[in-house]
């Protein structure tokens, strides 16, 4: 039961880490691209400018907390 916890415990961490926010915004991100693929809209943009965007956030509320 111990490695099912640390096992959980380290994927959660890998995942979300210190932002949650970024871990939710690369999910969106990735269905967005998903779902505009799936309908045969090229989708290969979505990604860079969610990695942008959610680095420029990251930052904003990384710097205004200080």
């Amino acid at each position: 039961m111990r490695f099912i916890i640390n096992f959980v415990r380290f994927w959660y961490d890998f995942i979300i880490g210190d932002d949650w926010v970024v871990a939710v915004g690369v999910v969106v991100a990735l269905a967005l691209a998903a779902l505009l693929a799936h309908n045969g809209i090229t989708a290969w943009w979505v990604m860079p400018i969610a990695v942008v965007l959610l680095l420029l956030a990251s930052l904003w509320r990384a710097t205004a907390k200080s």
